[in-house]
């Protein structure tokens, strides 16, 4: 068994994070983190390395509590829902973990919606968490 992530460091992919945590502890399973960057001009150094200190504490922290986790930095040019369902299709996930934010109907028109696509072509069940 196998649980996916998706992780930004913010509220809620902080909040996503700390489901996923419970959900693996609760399911003695896998869990695999994501942090997922198109690259390019957007890459953003500074939240780069916020997410990889984050990420490295965590790994820590979870060694200790007997979590098994991976974690993935991926930057391939790919929209962070694409590479979320990309791993739980490789890792035959049972479970995908997102967190949500509020958009505008005018955000969600021009820049579409990752967690749409998560939930709609995701090949596991989808838990979705607010910040």
């Amino acid at each position: 068994m196998t649980i996916v992530v998706g992780f930004v460091p913010t509220k809620e992919g902080r909040a996503a994070l700390a489901r996923a945590v419970e959900e693996a502890r609760g399911r003695s399973t896998k869990l695999v983190v994501i942090n997922s960057n198109r690259g390019g001009r957007d890459f953003d150094l500074d939240t780069t390395r916020t997410a990889e200190d984050e990420l490295e504490r965590l790994t820590t922290d979870l060694a200790g509590d007997g979590v098994e986790v991976e974690v993935r930095q991926l930057v391939r040019g790919n929209e962070p829902a694409e590479d979320l369902i990309a791993v739980a299709t490789e890792t035959d996930a049972d479970l995908i973990v997102i967190g949500l934010r509020r958009r505008t109907p005018v955000g969600k028109l021009i820049l579409g919606s990752n967690a749409q696509r998560i939930l709609l072509d995701a090949p596991c069940a989808v838990l979705a968490v607010k910040g």
